[in-house]
């Protein structure tokens, strides 16, 4: 007869993996039965957040319990009080999200059910990252996208990124504002992302504008840490005035909903440091009764992660952001994966019923990536 404790042995963390290059870092966690699984910390710069798994999240998580997932994303930052904010998150995102694929693996189910949902379909819209395309040009290509694949909602760049209220090139805010408008028509909604590029009076004077062409989401139009702007064009306008995607305290995060400082909140589950961390803001927001529309620009394991949380979660806001950008914009991106998981149809992404995540990483990838192991003495590292 197997003991409890036997069955715990089995079930502790026993290896550590990061596999990098200089913009991605999966995670797999093994535990000592060896079972794995697969996470990542947040792109860019991932080769430094690499470094830290291995220094300031693995030497607390080797030995643990691999499924009391909220204990360990919950002690380590205390473990590392010294050290707050984005790094240590980013890296304590891949130990979790490597630790819900694992547990999905074992109980062979899919992340969205251990957390309360059901796989099935979830509206995307499409999100261009450009500004440096003339308004025709973004009209134009965004109209392809929805005659091919049915999006009926997409969000583009206005402003300049942190731009202190000088645009991307003079006048480029005012014109592609109503020319995305007349070439998507009134059936397609329009978000647009301003990167806290505006000052309070600014970003109240384009964010009427953008009522005028109907346009239904202004995303972080001032710089996102002074939550008292950010809070002046909310209270200004009609529009929903979004953001967080930067936020990876939860301290901030409770500033911000209750101050109300923006009508629907979007945490990013890489930046914010895993599932766990996310679920927490996302029930701040349900009780706030705010929606939550969480940030995922890229199509690494970021926007897989937030389909499986918006198949979840109560107040899961109307869509999931999916990148259109390829090779041209985020060439890092490509052969990731051994199956495309971001087949969209309808306009629609859909998370499967297959355990974890439901992915497999790119064994060629892989060879290419720079590896590092960090093990328990009595594992020994490949």
């Amino acid at each position: 007869m197997v003991g409890c404790a036997d069955v715990a042995d089995r079930m502790r963390i026993a290896k550590i993996e990061t596999f990098t290059d200089p913009f991605v870092c999966f995670v797999k966690v093994t535990s000592e039965d060896g079972h794995s699984g697969w996470g990542q910390v947040a792109p860019y710069h991932a080769d430094i957040t690499a470094q830290v798994v291995h220094r300031q999240v693995a030497p607390y998580a080797l030995g643990q319990d691999a499924r009391d997932i909220a204990h360990l994303v919950d002690i380590i930052p205390d473990r590392e009080h010294k050290f707050p904010g984005s790094y240590l998150r980013r890296a304590l995102g891949g130990l979790d999200t490597a630790l819900w694929d694992w547990r999905g693996k074992l109980d062979g189910k899919p992340v969205c059910e251990l957390i309360g949902g059901t796989p099935g379909p979830i509206r995307a819209y499409g999100s261009s990252m450009k500004r440096d395309i003339t308004p025709e040009q973004e009209a134009e290509r965004l109209s392809r996208l929805r005659d091919s694949y049915g999006f009926t909602a997409f969000k583009f760049r206005i402003g300049a990124e942190c731009g202190r209220d000088v645009d991307e090139w003079p006048g480029r805010t005012e014109a592609i504002v109503p020319t995305m408008r007349a070439a998507m028509g009134v059936g397609v909604d329009l978000l647009v992302d301003a990167n806290s590029g505006f000052s309070p009076g600014r970003a109240i004077e384009v964010g009427r504008m953008l009522q005028d062409n109907g346009i239904c989401h202004f995303e972080e139009p001032c710089p996102y840490w002074e939550y008292e702007q950010t809070k002046q064009v909310t209270d200004a306008l009609d529009i929903d005035v979004t953001g967080g995607e930067q936020d990876c305290e939860l301290q901030n995060w409770r500033r911000m909903i209750e101050m109300r400082a923006v009508d629907v909140v979007q945490p990013d589950i890489c930046y914010l440091g895993g599932m766990v961390r996310t679920l927490k803001v996302a029930d701040m927001a349900a009780t706030a009764g705010l929606p939550c529309t969480p940030h995922c620009a890229n199509l690494s394991m970021v926007t897989l992660f937030t389909m499986h949380l918006l198949r979840a979660i109560p107040n899961a806001g109307k869509y999931l952001e999916f990148s259109i950008e390829g090779e041209d914009y985020y060439p890092w991106q490509e052969g990731l994966f051994v199956d495309d998981p971001y087949t969209i149809v309808d306009g629609h992404a859909r998370v499967t019923d297959a355990p974890g995540w439901g992915v497999e990483v790119s064994p060629a990838w892989l060879a290419r990536a720079t590896h590092q192991v960090s093990a328990l003495e009595s594992v020994h590292a490949d």
